[in-house]
């Protein structure tokens, strides 16, 4: 293992230039050894980094200079490593979890402290240079505390069956009414807007106010007994999507992660958090399910114009 090491001296005065340079230090994730003297992992986007700090320093009237730093025993390394550990900020984001749970409740705030310490995490994670098993431990809670607060939110939230999926003709399905819980979340939008999009354009969406009120008319889904619902990992809006043959589209297959981990945890996706909040935002200020969706169907357009624009660079640049 090798090190950065900056060593670093200021003036006495300029004390605005001190407190942006060390903001800079912490949001680096330096350790520091002394005070005057700080260490990253040596990496190229390090170097780069501390680059900039000697000429802050410098234009600031102080001295600075980086040097490669290299433990001479394990003993060394070890206390080098130490020097990173986020043990204690790992520990304050899961008692602040923990504490959101014991509350019991599942309204707009819960969510939004939820989202507030999931970011802090990925801060955290993101200068976490030497991690260790309190960082899985930590992911796994704030996993389980967002399948929780959806759990308490949609108490008929489906249960996942082990049967098979079966493939299906989007021509036997055409002009048909679809049924789902009220007040739909990310799920039962994302999987109306696939089904508006892709599987039956000419759909017509109900509410229920509980699955009993499903009649045999209606094709139900997100919920259990209803025709489309959870299979194994997979939401109700991979199911769909494999049901439909639209699952080997690049862009559903992502979609259908981000809604995986949003409805049931999982691997976060890039586009995940935005589209949490934007959904939360709309949840929150539109009481009428129907212009609900129609807000959400544009969030969908949007997201997969994205995805499909990403796709075209990322295929002109290899």
């Amino acid at each position: 293992m090798s090190l950065l090491a900056l060593v670093m001296t200021l003036p006495s005065h300029g004390s605005s230039e001190r407190t942006r340079l060390w903001r800079a230090l912490k949001s680096l994730g330096c350790g520091t050894v002394r005070d005057g003297m700080y260490v990253l992992p040596d990496a190229p986007a390090h170097a780069e980094a501390l680059a900039e700090l000697v000429a802050a320093a410098r234009a600031a009237d102080g001295t600075a200079d980086v040097f490669t730093l290299t433990p001479r025993d394990a003993a060394q390394e070890e206390a080098l490593r130490a020097l990173f550990d986020r043990s204690a900020e790992y520990q304050a984001i899961t008692e602040e979890t923990q504490r959101l749970l014991l509350a019991g409740t599942s309204d707009g705030a819960a969510a939004r402290s939820l989202r507030a310490l999931e970011r802090r995490f990925e801060q955290l994670a993101a200068i976490d240079f030497f991690a260790g098993p309190r960082r899985a431990q930590t992911a796994a809670l704030l996993d389980m505390a967002r399948v929780e607060l959806v759990r308490r939110a949609s108490p008929d939230e489906p249960r996942a069956t082990a049967q098979g999926i079966a493939r299906l003709s989007r021509a036997d399905y055409q002009g048909r009414r679809w049924a789902t819980r009220k007040r739909p979340w990310v799920d039962r939008l994302a999987s109306a807007w696939l089904i508006k999009r892709r599987i039956d354009p000419r759909a017509e969406f109900v509410w229920l106010e509980t699955p009993r009120q499903c009649r045999g008319d209606m094709l139900g889904f997100d919920f259990d007994g209803a025709t489309f619902s959870h299979v194994g990992e997979r939401v109700t809006f991979e199911v769909l999507a494999a049901s439909f043959g639209l699952d080997a589209d690049a862009r559903i297959a992502h979609l259908g992660r981000t809604v995986r981990y949003l409805d049931a945890g999982g691997v976060a996706t890039a586009e995940a958090r935005g589209l949490e909040a934007i959904l939360a935002g709309l949840r929150e200020a539109q009481g009428d399910d129907d212009k609900l969706l129609a807000s959400a169907l544009k969030v969908f357009d949007w997201l997969q114009a994205g995805l499909a624009s990403r796709d075209d660079d990322e295929r002109r640049a290899a």
